[in-house]
C-alpha cells in the first residue's frame, strides 16, 4: 500500500519566471536552455504578441512576449528578462519573460487544478502550485497557442 502511494507522490521539476508580480512554472523538460535577451528582427503582419525572431546559433527561432499573450500591463525590457527557448508541440520557440528566478522541485500534493472560473479563458494553465505562502502558475506549454497560431508561427519560422 505504501508503495502505490509513493507512485503517486510525483515529483515535477520546474523552471521558475516572474511576468509582472506573478510567478510561473514550467516542466524542465520543455526548456532547452535560457538566453539573455537578444537583438530581434520584427516581422510584418506577425500576430501582437509575436515580438520577431532571433538568430540563435544559426537557427531562426520565433519568439513570443507572454506578457502579450496573457495581456498583462507591458514593461519595459530589463537587464533581468530573458528569453526561455522551449518546445511548442514539437517547434521550438522563444518566450520573453521578465525574470528566471530558480529551479524547483515540487510534489504533485502541492498542485491544485486551476480554478473552474478560469479554465474556459486560461486553457493553457495546468494547475497552481503551492510553495509555502507563495502560489506558482503552472503552464502548459503546447496549450499557449491556438491552432490558427500554431500555423502562423510554423510559416513564420
Amino acid at each position: 500500500m505504501e508503495q502505490v502511494i509513493n507512485t503517486q507522490q510525483q515529483e515535477l521539476q520546474l523552471v521558475v519566471f516572474n511576468l509582472g508580480q506573478e510567478e510561473y512554472g514550467l516542466p524542465i523538460t520543455k526548456v532547452q536552455e535560457i538566453n539573455r535577451l537578444a537583438p530581434i528582427t520584427k516581422l510584418p503582419q506577425a500576430p501582437s504578441f509575436m515580438e520577431g525572431v532571433i538568430n540563435l546559433r544559426g537557427r531562426v527561432i520565433p519568439v513570443i512576449d507572454l506578457r502579450k499573450r496573457f495581456q498583462i500591463s507591458i514593461g519595459e525590457y530589463t537587464d533581468d528578462t530573458r528569453v526561455i527557448i522551449v518546445e511548442v508541440t514539437g517547434q521550438t520557440v522563444g518566450i520573453i519573460v521578465d525574470a528566471v528566478t530558480e529551479v524547483i522541485r515540487l510534489s504533485s500534493s502541492n498542485i491544485e487544478p486551476p480554478p473552474p472560473a478560469f479554465i474556459l479563458d486560461a486553457q493553457y494553465i495546468q494547475g497552481v502550485g503551492k510553495i509555502d505562502d507563495r502560489l506558482l502558475i503552472l503552464l502548459d506549454m503546447d496549450k499557449i497557442l491556438s491552432t490558427q497560431e500554431e500555423i502562423a508561427l510554423r510559416q513564420l519560422a
